[in-house]
């Protein structure tokens, strides 16, 4: 019956141009449970919630919200009604404090005008109740990616609603930081609230969802209790295959070294790190959030500017105090955050490939455009790039095709070294398991690859050998035949691994 549903979206259809998001899609939620959507980026689920906020209008298809049939125009509509979200891509005013971001747009007042001090009050009243060690005058500037996300946590909370969608919400907070969401979801079902729970952790599905929907290509699958899932039910559901190798790492020709670092240093995050890595090798750098590991990244490529060190490529000693410097040294870096330092939304997905690489294509200052048509189809087509065409903006496409998209960018530099920072965040298993395919066949021509990942099976599951830091200091190496879950733990955490 429609009645035992807080939320009932049926027959729900939305198109862009030359795709079809959403076809014929229903959606049924129950108060005071957790409800995870999964599928492949693409599949459809983002869309149906900016649907169901008020950030896009559906094409066809109606919506039920507490026993009535309601249009929800824009977010503030959504927010009216008791619908909040917690976006996958953070959006915070920077230059604002934690209260300010909270409280944007629904100030507390005191004879008419703004008080700050009411407002910074409800903030520490909103976060002391949550368990959120955060001060509410701090700038969201000087927070970490994981504080910030955990403000977005409590301005969602903050709003009263009877229905809080979370898109992928522990992409960049700790596992500590993981449970203690656990914890508030468990609060918030056990007061009646119903969750939306978009991820695509496997274990965080199993760990607190009650129901599970699964999209493919616009398409509603399925909705069943989690119980009657597994793991790998769950996958088969979401790719329509089954993926019977997560890490298709194949060997490749180990050569010589490519790219040596010797005693780098820069602040803090950075502090005496040495490695080499060689032809036909993935180095993974495994560590807890804050060991360095981007930082470590970034200074190689020249976004920070080294203190002291040595970098040494291909037996040759290099100064890199900028990107470009990194570029013609035959380095490629693709960055943790795709939408902050990665894709240009506005742009389409051609000019996103070739960004990086426009000298090669203006040998005269004249652009080559059938070159770069050519260029950028022949990439399409190696790193099964889906998009409509070439022309489409590049931020229509599903978070798996953007980050093709930037390898793309980064092929068309014809790089020896290609440092990869969080390959797969925010991408379904499907993208995920063509995303390692691929680093494996780049492995196999012979590039040196260089890994971050805080997926310890990643890690894993793709490194011939792995470095791991912690508090900016490489703490240890381990080779692929001796690397476990619990070596690795024990070098994050400042220690040192047991003998076997």
């Amino acid at each position: 019956m429609v009645d035992e549903f807080l939320l009932v979206m049926k027959g729900i259809r939305k198109t862009f141009p030359g795709v079809v998001a959403l076809d014929d899609v229903d959606l049924n939620v129950r108060a005071g449970t957790v409800h995870a959507l999964m599928g492949e980026n693409g599949a459809g689920k983002s869309t149906l919630m900016k649907i169901l906020i008020g950030m896009y209008a559906e094409d066809a298809g109606t919506i039920t919200f507490e026993g009535r049939q309601v249009t929800i125009p824009d977010t503030k509509t959504g927010l009216g009604l008791g619908i909040s979200m917690i976006h996958q891509e953070l959006a915070p005013v920077p230059e604002m404090t934690v209260s300010e971001n909270i409280y944007l747009g629904r100030e507390p007042r005191r004879y008419g005008l703004v008080s700050r001090r009411l407002m910074d009050a409800m903030t520490a009243e909103l976060l002391t109740e949550w368990g959120i060690d955060i001060d509410p005058r701090a700038q969201l500037k000087d927070l970490s990616v994981a504080q910030q996300q955990m403000v977005e946590i409590a301005k969602a909370i903050s709003y009263d609603a009877r229905l809080i969608i979370m898109d992928e919400p522990t992409s960049a907070i700790t596992d500590r930081e993981v449970d203690h969401l656990h914890a508030m979801i468990a609060r918030l079902t056990a007061r009646g609230v119903a969750i939306i729970y978009i991820t695509h952790k496997m274990d965080e599905v199993f760990k607190i969802t009650d129901y599970i929907t699964v999209f493919r290509d616009g398409h509603l699958i399925t909705t069943r209790p989690a119980s009657e899932l597994d793991r790998d039910s769950l996958i088969t559901l979401m790719v329509g295959r089954e993926l019977t190798q997560m890490f298709p790492k194949e060997d490749a020709e180990i050569g010589e070294v490519v790219l040596e670092v010797t005693d780098l240093n820069r602040g803090p995050l950075v502090r005496d790190v040495s490695f080499a890595v060689r032809r036909g090798e993935i180095l993974g750098i495994a560590g807890l959030m804050g060991a360095g590991r981007t930082e470590v990244l970034e200074t190689i490529f020249g976004i920070h500017k080294a203190q002291s060190g040595q970098i040494t490529v291909k037996g040759r000693q290099v100064r890199i105090t900028q990107p470009q410097d990194a570029i013609r040294a035959d380095m490629a870096l693709l960055t943790e955050d795709r939408k902050a330092s990665g894709i240009m939304g506005v742009l389409s997905v051609r000019d996103n490939m070739i960004a990086a690489a426009l000298p090669r294509y203006s040998p005269r200052g004249l652009l080559q455009p059938r070159r770069i048509r050519q260029d950028c189809e022949d990439q399409r087509t190696a790193l099964a790039v889906k998009t409509p065409s070439l022309d489409q903006l590049i931020q229509n496409l599903s978070g798996g095709n953007q980050q093709k998209a930037l390898i793309s960018r980064w092929m068309l530099t014809l790089p020896d070294i290609l440092m990869i920072d969080e390959p797969t965040r925010g991408i379904d298993v499907g993208a995920k398991s063509e995303i390692h395919r691929l680093m494996s066949k780049l492995a196999q021509q012979g590039k040196a690859v260089i890994m971050v990942s805080s997926e310890m099976p990643e890690i894993l599951g793709m490194s011939d050998r792995i470095i791991v830091m912690h508090e900016g200091r490489v703490t240890g190496e381990l080779a692929r035949s001796e690397a476990t879950q619990e070596k690795i733990m024990q070098l994050a955490t400042g220690g040192v691994p047991a003998a076997v």
